[in-house]
């Protein structure tokens, strides 16, 4: 059931301000970035950002769920266990990615994401007609609000799938859910090979099925964000090993051509930085390299050989160690790397990087690195998915060690934490950190929607947006 927790007057004493330290050659600077208009310029230097954004400290909540700053308040629309509306079985674990959708009447659609793998606790239910294998136990689930965010339904819109992790929305108002895994039929007890994109119809998912879009690769899927004047979509790779993830394109035969026509197949190609074989050498802030390649995936089935691992020619190919977050905004693409360790075969160390690609200049500039400072319970380290706040700003979910933040960057370049998330399954003095995922506005942008992932909590943040 639905529940809604008005914020405390009480602030707490924690400082208000984040801190975000730029890796590279600043010390213990803050970095900082400025935009105009939807991300069309950037500006980077290293002037402290001591808290002058946002909404100022967040107040601790006394039901254990969820932080936020004063005159906020938070629902809980939805939370593992708990039985859909539909009757069709419990809510699966693992919410993660998520969009948000203009229905009927001022309602909101929500498609949400469960990255469940075959040790998921709640499987996504199966249904007939909306089951791509058996096996799998992930999926989405859909939601539907009315204008207060009350839940009016709550229903299955794909299975079988396995480790949705991220994904995007598409112009036409559907979702494309990733499987984040390269796990072939006869892995794990799968009967189908995943690796895939599928795209999901909130509103009527008998409309869309279950139907892999092949054509846009099979590798271990992150997000997707789509050009929505050109119908290319960017594609991030989150592999866990070296050699790490690719930054791809999909050049549709039939670009922007509405629900299924990504089942008509198209080109994947691979992003190629010349010079630069590992993003993560690259750490200044407002670094910009020309003259960004795409390369022609040898075998986007990855058939016979993981396509990171594939030949792409004398010149080879870029990798980035977790390839998360990607959102469109303005004329460009952006993209997160959480982080990359040398240690783990990295080139470089960071904490978190928020890159910009634009297309008509084939350019790529590194917006911001962020890194925890001193305290990694403080926010700042591993930005995972990310999207366009309503005030030109951007919105990005933690995902590291210690204490997890929703935290926002400003259009003047000013970091701000905006929830923590303090599930309550922990004891006051050690509570248990849940990661934040699938951060997401409502069409009029007066509410924000976002996941914790573990117990899976599906949160409606309302209050004073700007």
């Amino acid at each position: 059931m639905s529940s809604e927790t008005s914020r405390p007057t009480a602030e707490t004493s924690r400082p208000a301000a984040t801190r975000r330290q730029v890796l590279a050659g600043s010390g213990a600077a803050i970095a900082t970035v400025a935009f105009t208009g939807a991300f069309s310029e950037l500006f980077a230097g290293t002037a402290a950002a001591r808290g002058h954004g946002g909404y100022g400290p967040l107040v601790p909540d006394p039901d254990g769920l969820l932080d936020l700053p004063k005159g906020f308040r938070y629902r809980v629309l939805s939370r593992e266990g708990d039985q859909l509306r539909s009757g069709e079985g419990p809510v699966p674990s693992n919410h993660d990615g998520m969009a948000a959708f203009a229905g009927r009447h001022g309602h909101v659609r929500l498609v949400r994401n469960h990255e469940n793998r075959v040790t998921a606790k709640l499987q996504v239910p199966i249904v007939e007609g909306l089951t791509y294998d058996p096996m799998g136990k992930g999926g989405c689930t859909a939601l539907e609000l009315d204008g207060r965010n009350n839940v009016l339904g709550e229903r299955v819109a794909i299975a079988g799938t396995a480790v949705n992790c991220a994904g995007g929305r598409t112009p036409w108002n559907t979702w494309l859910t990733c499987e984040e895994t390269e796990d072939r039929a006869g892995t794990n007890g799968y009967t189908k090979d995943h690796g895939f994109i599928f795209e999901v119809d909130g509103a009527d998912p008998h409309r869309t099925g279950a139907v892999p879009l092949t054509a846009m690769g099979r590798f271990q899927h992150e997000a997707i964000a789509i050009d929505p004047k050109n119908g290319t979509v960017y594609e991030t790779e989150d592999a866990f090993e070296k050699p790490f993830g690719l930054f791809y394109r999909f050049l549709p035969d039939k670009p922007l051509g509405g629900t299924g026509s990504l089942r008509a197949g198209g080109r994947l190609e691979a992003m190629r930085v010349p010079g630069v074989p590992d993003l993560s050498v690259v750490q200044e802030t407002g670094t910009s390299i020309e003259g960004i390649e795409w390369v022609p995936v040898p075998d986007p089935l990855a058939a016979g050989t993981p396509i990171r691992f594939q030949d792409f020619g004398p010149k080879g190919i870029t990798h980035a160690q977790k390839l998360e977050g990607c959102y469109w905004g303005g004329s460009s693409v952006y993209f997160v790397s959480s982080f990359a360790h040398s240690a783990e075969g990295a080139a470089a160390d960071h904490y978190g990087q928020v890159w910009r690609y634009e297309p008509k200049r084939r350019r790529l500039t590194l917006v911001i690195v962020f890194g925890p400072g001193t305290d990694v319970q403080l926010p700042g380290e591993s930005p995972d998915n990310i999207t366009l706040a309503p005030d030109g700003g951007l919105m990005v979910c933690e995902d590291g060690g210690g204490a997890q933040h929703v935290f926002g960057l400003t259009r003047r370049g000013e970091v701000y934490a905006m929830a923590r998330g303090r599930q309550n399954i922990g004891t006051p003095q050690k509570p248990e950190w849940g990661e934040f995922a699938g951060v997401t506005f409502a069409p009029d942008g007066g509410t924000m929607f976002v996941n914790c992932y573990t117990p899976g909590t599906t949160f409606a943040v309302t209050g004073p947006w700007r």
